[in-house]
């Protein structure tokens, strides 16, 4: 059992399944309590699950969609710097936080169509759009299936197939053991912890997404692809999802990884600030010819 919460663990921290290890390095203190807040916290029905979410800010909307096991709190640099000049819609995805996950198995698909429900229901046309791993391929779900709904979008460290062409080996490897772990705990009814839950949130990272590069382009929405240098994602594949999307643009940053955004928020935040006010700017190539 030690061994196996120890791969666990580790296998958590790379994806953000329980943000661990952020959690412990990050000592900002917030005064509000960001995905347990009871003053403005609510529950929707959204397709076949109640739906937890939270409203921050005002003026434009901007909505955050956290990864893999994370949940509202994993967004909290986010929900605190943008809420001062967006309204910030921020909810629990499907099967994740007070969410519910539903009786079906969890797709990426799903937690896309769900949030494009929470949208009608909170009467908002379309939005500024923010996703974090997990949540990333979800924002880019949204902005092929539901493109009415994005205005612009940005997506860091996402993924368009589960295997070792988009993500290094070692992390691919990492889900494998997991899983293997996972089935034998289920397989002796143990109850210390949610393995079914467990499942299918491995389940998602093994088997999903399967996002076909034909698809990106029929996105029309402006859209930032980010990064780390060091990311759990192959910097070659962040590029290929940059080049097939038409109105992209991209943003590796040096020296970071797959947790920029709580270990390194400043310098996240500043980035899609400035392209969600006023996305980068290139020469033409005539302008290299004067």
């Amino acid at each position: 059992m030690n061994s196996y919460k120890t791969k666990l663990q580790q296998l958590f921290f790379i994806t953000l399944i329980l943000y661990s290890f952020s959690f412990s390095q990050d000592v900002a203190d917030f005064s509000i309590p960001y995905g347990n807040n009871s003053e403005v916290g609510m529950y929707v029905e959204v397709n076949d699950i109640k739906m937890y979410y939270e409203v921050y800010g005002k003026g434009r909307p901007l909505v955050l969609i956290h990864g893999n096991g994370g949940s509202i709190k994993s967004m909290r640099h986010q929900i605190d710097y943008f809420s001062k000049h967006y309204k910030i819609i921020v909810a629990d995805s499907r099967g994740h936080g007070k969410s519910e996950l539903g009786n079906d198995k969890l797709t990426y698909n799903k937690m896309a169509d769900d949030l494009a429900v929470l949208l009608n229901k909170l009467q908002i046309d379309s939005a500024f759009v923010l996703g974090w791993s997990d949540g990333g391929i979800i924002g880019l779900l949204m902005a092929i299936n539901h493109p009415q709904k994005i205005e612009k979008l940005a997506i860091m460290g996402a993924n368009l197939q589960p295997d070792s062409s988009a993500i290094y080996p070692w992390a691919v490897e990492m889900v494998r053991h997991a899983t293997e772990d996972v089935n034998k705990m289920l397989a002796k009814n143990d109850t210390t912890e949610n393995w079914k839950l467990q499942s299918e949130l491995l389940g998602l990272l093994r088997e999903q997404p399967n996002i076909k590069l034909t698809d990106l382009g029929k996105i029309t929405a402006s859209v930032l692809v980010l990064a780390g240098d060091k990311d759990v994602i192959r910097e070659e594949h962040t590029v290929l999802i940059y080049q097939n999307i038409p109105k992209a643009q991209l943003a590796i940053f040096p020296g970071e990884t797959h947790l920029t955004p709580v270990m390194n928020p400043e310098l996240f935040n500043r980035t899609v600030s400035k392209f969600f006010r006023n996305p980068f700017t290139r020469p033409d190539t005539k302008d290299y010819l004067k």
